[in-house]
């Protein structure tokens, strides 16, 4: 039985913390943003914690070593 690998595209968009929770980054970042207001887009930056089953499902099926 072959070693389940991590997918490469899930190694670069997400980390593990210490108590298992999933951090990803922020969407909704890439264009549009001149329609969002100035808050929006200031609390939009930086990573954010994942939905708990959203976490879950990466965990099992694309980082199962993670």
């Amino acid at each position: 039985m072959p070693k389940m690998k991590t997918k490469s595209g899930a190694k670069k968009r997400f980390k593990i913390t210490g108590s298992g929770k999933v951090k990803t980054g922020q969407a909704n970042k890439r264009h549009g943003m001149i329609k969002r207001t100035k808050k929006q887009i200031r609390q939009s930056r930086g990573t954010t914690v994942a939905f708990k089953t959203d976490g879950e499902n990466i965990k099992k099926y694309w980082m199962p070593n993670g």
